[in-house]
């Protein structure tokens, strides 16, 4: 296949326009929904006709990758100052849960098409699912160097997929019932000490719950 390359000014300007298609694309699906962007709409809103788009992106589902992409980009810059910052499995543990539900909070669209994928049809590409399986491996290796504090029969993978489900299960209500209140507050919000304290109880007690 032929590569187009393009001046510094044309690719500078090309850069922007590709920027702006996504933040106006992040914008319909805030306000209409995830599975509500299309071509037409975004078209409109950029002010310029609907096959001009294809000269930035394949399609709708090629947006929606560059999306799932930049999610998990932004995710994983959490991930990595959470591991850098924190001290100890505990300390790790309660931020993973105060940040996915800011990051939920903050950047909800995002985090709907990466973690709760409701899309139909929209399969990431091999580069996208790369990214977001390299932050899972690099977040089980991390719990794999906690494992000599921790006293449980669970395999690393287990431990990491219990906190990501207590995580996500706290965040998936939050958004579904109280998105309008901040991290900490509300009905589930609230709920993230306690269940910070409740993983602690059982991967650092005897791998029974107290």
């Amino acid at each position: 296949m032929k590569t187009i390359s393009f001046s510094p000014r044309v690719q500078r300007n090309r850069e922007a326009t590709i920027q702006s298609i996504l933040d106006v694309a992040r914008d319909i699906m805030r306000e209409e929904g995830v599975a509500a962007l299309s071509m037409q709409e975004l078209a409109r809103r950029m002010d310029m006709r609907a096959p001009s788009l294809y000269n930035y992106f394949s399609g709708k589902m090629d947006i929606y990758d560059a999306l799932f992409r930049l999610g998990f980009k932004l995710w994983g810059e959490i991930v990595e100052k959470v591991a850098q910052e924190s001290a100890t499995f505990q300390d790790e543990i309660g931020r993973i849960l105060e940040d996915y539900m800011t990051f939920a909070l903050e950047n909800p669209e995002l985090y709907q098409l990466c973690f709760e994928r409701p899309v139909p049809g929209f399969v990431p590409s091999k580069e996208s699912l790369d990214l977001s399986f390299g932050i899972l491996k690099r977040s089980r290796q991390r719990v794999e160097n906690y494992k000599r504090e921790i006293d449980t029969e669970l395999s690393s993978e287990q431990i990491l997929d219990l906190t990501i489900a207590v995580s996500h299960g706290l965040t998936a209500l939050h958004m579904a019932n109280e998105p309008h209140l901040p991290v900490g507050k509300g009905r589930f919000g609230s709920l993230i000490p306690a269940a910070r304290s409740m993983l602690e109880a059982y991967l650092l007690g005897n791998g029974e719950s107290k």
